[in-house]
């Protein structure tokens, strides 16, 4: 069996007010009920979990302007999702919700407080999805000039972390009390200050409140560089990981396999979840005329817009893509200082084509693995692929984010993985990090 995940790739946002299925999300996208709604359909789909990823800041790298960022909604405007994490999983009862978290953002005595919070508000079922951050203008938001280098974000991120777990192991087992004839709540004796002191944080602890029922939040990370996938080895307990091919799919969980002993930690410990957009229809010839219909719209100026606004952001507000001439070779493989990942994934291999020709051949294809058909046909396929893999499971990352995909996959496609025994048909446990060690 594999496990099933759902990215929220616009977070807590407006994005997919364009869809014909959206119903009346631009006037509701701010309120809980389209993202509660979410959970518990993915909940009947044996879903694991769902990610929501954030950005803290209104881009404007691309046209040096808002224009196209606001005109689009191009991750703004956008909520803080952590917030709703407790309001969206009312009315489900298993499955988990992960917020994105930055360590730019937060300090980590602030960030393990609030998840602490959260757990316990979940009743062990929320995570964090932690990142460092892409871009200079969430830095300056933050009131500084620009973000550290990469791979200097992640050795603060580790440090972070390693903060973050010192408070919440900063609480011994059996130190809630709560004995009425003594009157004592709390045993001082196994509360500890932490003392924390490092490079680039600083904390004297103890957290103020107890660990929830996970002990420590369920983590997460999605960085694939060699900082990002030790982390993840080092920290985590899902990594988010994106590639073509079963056999890139495989190299990968072989690289991680070999970064979590290095850290003395087992291959089962962490789970790689693969992203991937299958595309579903009615029948086989429904969903290639589904994907033809994805494809044809590449060649079109606004997909063109939509890659290089992207390329744009994740440059980490330092290159103006619209500023580029899309119809000469591309000058260089921009994976800098900002989002090495995602950026190498449109533009790696393509260093003798043009941006057109990067912009129009860069379509959700690259993440459907094949996965083209009735839900009996795409089932299938993810079986073949997991097979093919070696893996933990797929972060479904829809063709659009509306009511009707949701259905899709939670009443299509699940039902065709559970009568081949693929996903789970249940959930053993309450906490989300015990449902994900599962298998």
């Amino acid at each position: 069996m594999f496990h099933l995940g759902f990215f929220m790739l616009n977070g807590f946002g407006v994005q997919p007010w364009r869809n014909t299925f959206s119903g009346p999300i631009t006037q509701s996208w701010m309120k809980a009920d389209y993202y509660r709604d979410l959970a518990k359909t993915l909940e009947r789909g044996g879903f694991d979990y769902v990610l929501m990823e954030d950005t803290a800041m209104i881009e404007d790298t691309y046209g040096g302007s808002m224009e196209a960022t606001l005109a689009h909604s191009y991750h703004a405007p956008k909520n803080d999702p952590i917030p709703l994490a407790p309001l969206m999983i009312q009315g489900s009862q298993h499955i988990g919700v992960l917020s994105t978290i930055s360590t730019t953002q937060h300090h980590p005595y602030v960030a393990a407080r609030l998840m602490a919070t959260l757990d316990h508000l979940t009743d062990g079922r929320f995570g964090g999805n932690i990142v460092t951050s892409v871009t200079h203008r969430l830095a300056h938001n933050m009131g500084l000039d620009k973000l550290p280098p990469h791979d200097l974000r992640y050795e603060v991120a580790a440090e972070w972390m390693d903060c973050a777990g010192a408070l919440w192991n900063s609480w011994e087992d059996g130190a809630v009390v709560a004995d009425e004839n003594s009157g004592i709540y709390i045993d001082h004796t196994k509360v500890h200050t932490i003392d924390f002191k490092g490079d680039y944080f600083a904390s004297r602890g103890p957290l103020s409140t107890m660990p929830g029922p996970q002990g420590r939040p369920t983590i997460a990370q999605a960085g694939a560089s060699p900082a990002g996938r030790d982390f993840a080895a080092k920290y985590a307990d899902i990594m988010l990981a994106e590639a073509k091919t079963p056999e890139a799919m495989k190299k990968t969980r072989e690289d991680i396999h070999e970064r979590l002993r290095k850290f003395g930690r087992k291959p089962s410990d962490l789970k790689i979840m693969f992203i991937a957009t299958p595309v579903l229809g009615d029948t086989d010839e429904h969903a290639r005329d589904r994907a033809a219909a994805r494809d044809a719209r590449q060649n079109s100026d606004d997909h063109i817009r939509d890659i290089l606004w992207n390329l744009s952001y994740m440059s980490g507000g330092e290159v103006d893509y619209a500023k580029l001439d899309i119809d000469t070779k591309l000058p260089e493989l921009f994976t800098d200082n900002g989002e090495q990942t995602g950026t190498a994934f449109i533009l790696k291999g393509n260093e003798d084509r043009t941006l057109r020709e990067i912009a129009t051949s860069t379509t959700s294809k690259g993440t459907d693995l094949g996965m083209i058909g009735s839900p009996d046909t795409v089932a299938a396929k993810m079986g073949e692929v997991m097979d093919e893999a070696g893996g933990d499971g797929f972060l479904i990352l829809p063709l659009e984010m509306d009511r009707r995909s949701f259905a899709e996959y939670a009443d299509g496609l699940s039902p065709a993985l559970r009568r081949r025994g693929l996903i789970r048909d249940g959930y053993d446990h309450q906490c989300l990090r015990d449902n994900m060690l599962d298998f």
